[in-house]
């Protein structure tokens, strides 16, 4: 066979794998965005205007503007879709919101599956000052084998719910591999608060998976902010982004909590640490939410690994933290207080700032250090504010 006869052999043969190669079957928008000073204006800030790395748990995109009242009826929003996919109402297309969200339908490449996700302007709300951990909705995932767990809630004062709450929940389902219910993840709602409901955060290993990765053990956890589930394996520690818009300036935080260490301290490599004893972390941070050049910034677990230190990053203002917290068996009283930098009225007026409320049971449960088992009750807590 000739030269000439080898080359279109090769070139047949690759044609004939290019339409034989399977069709992208995922339907995620990956992000959103408006644009143009007419609509600019309308935002607090203008990094507001995007909507980044969308997880493909969400089927909610919300853009939080100055007033309803003031915004055109038609506007543009613009997507970022999987590649091969379409997108119905079009990426760019003026709809009307003025009457509530808008429905827009993913299809993928292979057209087998669709996912339709609702887009919304809304003015913002003013988070309660008072959690008491009674609300909860149970989230169903897995394919083979089912799993369900919690996710905290809150109402705002006009009786909507408020989604402030995240954990490592939906992170923690991608270890299991058969089907469990919310008292089988970190963390879940439990009756015998000490009012109520409480929230019950519990360190768990992550089985043979987790520690194949140096990553033997998740602590419970409950945080103002959201969870990239995409992030779990191989960015973990982006995974947790801290901290929701707060318009007030916190000066004290309160509440009640129980904990009890598990027996065995280890750390990345599952290795024993003698003599070591796991202990909880509660703590509070008051931050900047946008960076020097007006890009939208939030703290995520690699910010907050020595918060003896935060105070060096010029976003915080504010901490609140106690030095520890001792196991308890009942319910025991804490109190710390918000100090720092002062903070400028008219920024906090503005929304330019983001508060991260944070609930674990392993202290060090961000560097995958702690013990099996060490297990953190917290309720009723409530942040004071600056008159």
């Amino acid at each position: 066979m000739n030269k000439t006869m080898i080359a279109f052999a090769l070139c047949c043969c690759m044609v004939s794998c290019i339409k034989d190669e399977a069709q992208n079957n995922e339907c995620d928008i990956e992000s959103a965005w408006v644009e143009g000073p007419e609509l600019e204006k309308n935002f607090y800030q203008q990094a507001e205007m995007r909507k980044e790395h969308i997880s493909s748990t969400e089927t909610t995109i919300t853009f939080v503007v100055r007033s309803m009242a003031m915004l055109p009826k038609q506007i543009p929003v613009n997507f970022k879709i999987t590649d091969g996919a379409t997108i119905e109402p079009a990426s760019g297309s003026p709809q009307d919101f003025s009457k509530g969200s808008v429905a827009y339908t993913v299809t993928s490449e292979d057209g087998q599956w669709k996912r339709t996700y609702n887009v919304a302007f809304t003015e913002p709300i003013l988070p309660t000052s008072k959690f008491s951990f009674e609300n909860v909705d149970v989230v169903e995932t897995g394919l083979l084998s089912k799993k369900s767990y919690h996710h905290f809630f809150e109402f705002d004062q006009n009786g909507e719910k408020l989604n402030i709450w995240a954990s490592g929940n939906p992170g923690y389902a991608l270890t299991l591999f058969s089907g469990a219910g919310p008292e089988q993840f970190p963390a879940y709602r439990l009756e015998n608060g000490y009012e109520g409901y409480c929230a019950r955060l519990e360190t768990m290993s992550t089985g043979e998976l987790g520690k194949s990765m140096s990553k033997p053990i998740a602590s419970g956890n409950l945080y103002t902010g959201r969870f990239i589930v995409e992030y779990t394996l191989l960015n973990t520690l982006k995974a947790t982004e801290f901290g929701v818009m707060w318009d007030r300036e916190p000066v004290r935080m309160t509440g009640y909590y129980k904990f009890q260490p598990g027996k065995e301290f280890i750390n990345s490599k599952s290795e024993v640490v003698k003599d070591r004893v796991d202990e909880p972390y509660i703590y509070g941070v008051f931050y900047r939410n946008t960076d020097p050049d007006g890009k939208q910034y939030f703290l995520y677990a690699d910010d907050v690994l020595d918060l003896d230190r935060i105070e060096d990053n010029p976003q915080v203002y504010k901490v609140a933290r106690l030095p520890s917290f001792p196991p308890t068996d009942q319910w025991t009283y804490f109190e710390m207080f918000f100090e720092g930098r002062d903070v400028p009225e008219e920024m906090v007026a503005n929304k330019d700032f983001n508060l991260a409320i944070v609930f674990s049971s392993s202290k060090y449960g961000a560097e995958f250090e702690g013990a099996v088992g060490s297990t953190l009750y917290v309720d009723e807590v409530q942040v004071s504010y600056k008159k």
